[in-house]
């Protein structure tokens, strides 16, 4: 009776949606572990959260647009967008930081509202809207600025400064991301909102009958996915202390990535955001172990291709077997 027991609890947690991607990054570390002592390292270790915490920042309003089966392919080019309006404004308009902050984070909330507007009041398919979007934002950047913005104010950077634990630098933007989720996670999970976006990418029609006013619920969910990217902007700016025009050219097939990863189906209805974490370390490991190993960026690029759509066929599959 025990092993059946047992076995009944292994099962379940199999079927939970997060194990497949854990796996799966445990196996990455392991397998980079016995190509090079330094994978483990704590410091290595660190820096491969502080080189994920911006896409996977860009990540989670992604995993919430691609619950509603959505796509947003604007999101790094707004996210270039709210930096570098962020830093222009504090540099050299010699606005207030945290005026201007809140303003370049405002303005990737704007863009997600207006992306929202348009899949919601005009009916046009997100792809199409944030394909156009992209364009709109990568040509608003380098209106306004073609050249980097530095000696950023210190208010615009702290979140790049580090503290030492156990021996290891950490981050300030990566707590801030790691919070980021488990809030995100505990509203997905645990409120009425989170239950409703599944709902509505499950079955739009069928959510409206109920009573969920999907049309308001949508256009929420992207200004949200567009305040996300404003934080990313933040988080980057931390990253590298500049306000850089050439930005987040490939961000958005990072975090598209990232959620594929991760477990969320591109059919909506089904994810969860912390495999969209566990996604994005997946990438973050496998990068920073290729290139501890010497393998060039451009294969670093061939074998996160490969995983996409490896990823995207279990889905495929996993979505006909429900079927």
């Amino acid at each position: 009776m025990k092993k059946i027991k047992i076995l009944g609890l292994i099962t379940q947690f199999l079927k939970l949606p997060t194990v497949g991607p854990l796996i799966a990054l445990l196996l990455a570390c392991v397998f980079f572990y016995t190509q090079t002592d330094r994978f483990l390292d704590g410091n290595n270790l660190s820096l491969i959260v502080q080189q994920v915490m911006v896409v996977g920042t860009l990540a989670i309003g992604q995993t919430l647009i691609i619950l509603t089966k959505g796509i947003d392919l604007s999101n790094g080019m707004i996210m270039a967008f709210a930096g570098i309006t962020m830093t222009k404004l504090a540099v050299v308009s010699g606005i207030d930081p945290i005026l201007a902050t809140t303003i370049g984070i405002s303005a990737g909330a704007l863009f997600g509202f207006f992306n929202g507007a348009l899949v919601t009041w005009v009916k046009l398919p997100p792809f199409i809207v944030t394909l156009g979007t992209l364009n709109i934002a990568f040509a608003l950047t380098r209106i306004y600025s073609t050249q980097s913005i530095v000696n950023l104010p210190d208010f615009q950077i702290v979140l790049g400064n580090t503290f030492t634990f156990l021996n290891t630098k950490i981050a300030y933007g990566t707590i801030v991301m790691i919070a980021l989720y488990f809030i995100v996670w505990y509203i997905l999970s645990q409120t009425p909102i989170g239950r409703h976006i599944y709902a509505l990418g499950d079955n739009s029609e069928t959510a409206r009958l109920t009573g969920i006013r999907t049309n308001r619920l949508l256009l929420l969910i992207y200004t949200i996915a567009g305040f996300f990217y404003g934080l990313a902007a933040l988080l980057l700016v931390a990253r590298t202390n500049v306000g850089d025009p050439q930005a987040g050219q490939t961000a958005n097939l990072d975090s598209i990535t990232a959620v594929v990863l991760g477990g969320t189906s591109l059919f909506g209805g089904r994810g969860s955001i912390i495999g969209t974490l566990i996604g994005a370390l997946i990438v973050g490991v496998f990068r920073n172990g290729l290139q501890l190993m010497g393998v060039s960026s451009i294969y670093q690029v061939l074998i996160t291709g490969i995983l996409v759509i490896i990823a995207v066929t279990v889905d495929q599959f996993s979505r006909d077997s429900q079927s």
